[in-house]
């Protein structure tokens, strides 16, 4: 695969007037004007956002969505895979990813962001950039980090960020 995707977790409860969705927006606009792709959970909120600013600015829009959701797909996507269970949905998520970037979410964004540092963690997947996006995520990740210190383990596999702006940047530089 010569195109790059990057992976968005994200909550889909955000609204188009909402903060978080027109940050996903922005992220989605940044990564298609670098010549990046986005790839999400393909339904509302902030998984809509990404598509639609990546798609509207020429770059691709993967959603992939499970059947047991009685949920919309959002309609900026370019394509979409339809998984049978979160698992197999899980897996494709990361699987498509050469970037992950962790917007404002819930359990399950806690979910996907914890099953990438892992599988990263203990080589089950290639090292590839995870940018955390605000003070919720900081947070959490700095109070892992401890943990993960104390097992010996390696640190600072995932960036924080508070500005959206310093993290497509990262995100970009890094899958240049």
């Amino acid at each position: 695969m010569n195109k790059k995707f990057v992976t968005v977790f994200g909550s889909s409860i955000p609204k188009e007037n909402d903060d978080e969705y027109k940050t996903a927006f922005i992220i989605g606009e940044k990564f298609a004007k670098a010549g990046l792709n986005v790839c999400s959970g393909g339904y509302q909120g902030i998984m809509d956002a990404v598509s639609k600013g990546c798609s509207q600015n020429g770059g691709e829009a993967i959603g992939v969505t499970l059947n047991i959701y009685n949920s919309i797909p959002s309609k900026y996507l370019t394509k979409e895979i339809k998984c049978n269970s979160l698992f197999e949905r899980l897996s494709n998520l990361i699987e498509i990813g050469n970037a992950y970037v962790v917007l404002q979410g819930g359990t399950g964004t806690l979910v996907e962001l914890a099953l990438v540092w892992e599988f990263i963690n203990k080589n089950m997947l290639n090292e590839k950039p995870i940018a955390v996006h605000g003070n919720m995520w900081n947070d959490i990740v700095n109070l892992m980090e401890v943990q993960i210190k104390k097992e010996k383990r390696r640190t600072g596999l995932v960036k924080c960020f508070l500005e959206i702006d310093d993290l497509a940047e990262y995100i970009i530089n890094s899958l240049k």
